[in-house]
């Protein structure tokens, strides 16, 4: 069984080669991603949510793209080394996020409760600019 110690356990070990390969992301690195600070960086998987959900009745496939790129920021954002210390939490949305647009909602997610939360990042990195 996979817990949530294993997997802070595997990010640690394969910090130091840690290599993401980006399908839609391809011009963005670690390096310039962990520029962002992370309301900046919540912010951004928040606009690739919201596509998704604007996405999901009129075109499934563009909808798809779009949380792909969105998991993808989910884990440049694991990768961070400043985001060593929230780990748990980003690791529970990405969780979350899939269970509610790739498997059965089990957690019951909705697209108000997605967009209430990161309407708060979204908020918090356009009042520090």
């Amino acid at each position: 069984m996979i817990t949530m110690k294993t997997i802070n356990k595997k990010i640690t070990r394969n910090k130091s080669k840690c290599k993401i390969k980006l399908k839609h992301h391809k011009g963005l690195t670690l390096k310039r991603w962990s520029e962002f600070r992370f309301c900046e960086q919540m912010a951004n998987i928040g606009s690739e949510v919201e596509r998704t959900i604007k996405w999901r009745d009129k075109d499934r496939k563009y909808s798809k793209m779009a949380f792909e790129r969105c998991l993808e920021l989910v884990d440049l954002t694991v990768a961070d080394p400043k985001n060593k210390n929230r780990l748990k939490k980003i690791l529970r949305s990405r969780e979350v996020l899939v269970d509610y647009f790739e498997d059965k909602n089990i957690y019951c997610s909705s697209d108000k409760l997605w967009q209430n939360y990161f309407y708060g990042f979204n908020y918090a990195a356009r009042i520090s600019m």
